[in-house]
């Protein structure tokens, strides 16, 4: 059976839009029936806790549990060393991952699986300043769909939203207020 590779990155979170290429092998398991796509609950409940367990290891800098609940090809090309430097840049920028909790996602592309039986779900969540957008993937073992590709990405709302107006900045802040 041919096996097959996907990206897994993890986008540097300054100014650049570089990313960090990690490849994941599908697992070589016969082929299923195509699996439907998750109702809207469930699917909800999919990327938070995808986006949780991430935000726990950057917190914590152990991707373990992270690499545990992914699927098997994902886990086979994916250390915990490795996952820790795919997730440097998300890490030392300290963006909250957990305010992703208090929202809905909101989908750029209706959720699909593929003829490889790889769940796509891409979309962001609309917190201000930064909104989080997200491009995961998920593979359907034993009885679940466990996480098989992921990239995580900061970006404000009109980058996120097309057509949506741009961000609103901050006032400059009085010097007094600089030197706290």
């Amino acid at each position: 059976m041919k096996v097959t590779a996907i990206k897994i990155c993890s986008a540097l979170l300054l100014l650049s839009t570089a990313a960090v290429p990690v490849a994941a092998q599908q697992s070589t398991s016969p082929p299923l029936a195509a699996m439907p796509v998750p109702g809207e609950l469930e699917l909800a409940k999919m990327i938070w806790s995808t986006l949780a367990a991430l935000d726990h290891a950057n917190q914590s800098g152990n991707y373990s549990v992270l690499r545990d609940l992914s699927a098997p090809g994902f886990q086979s090309v994916n250390n915990p060393s490795q996952l820790s430097n795919i997730f440097a840049n998300l890490r030392e920028s300290r963006l909250d991952l957990s305010n992703t909790l208090l929202l809905a996602p909101t989908y750029s592309a209706a959720p699909s699986v593929g003829a490889d039986n790889i769940l796509k779900v891409q979309g962001f969540f609309g917190l201000r300043p930064t909104a989080i957008s997200f491009q995961l993937q998920y593979q359907w073992v034993g009885g679940r769909w466990r996480l098989f590709g992921v990239a995580i990405n900061p970006a404000t709302m009109a980058q996120s939203v097309p057509g949506a107006a741009p961000a609103p900045t901050a006032p400059p802040k009085a010097e007094k207020d600089k030197k706290r």
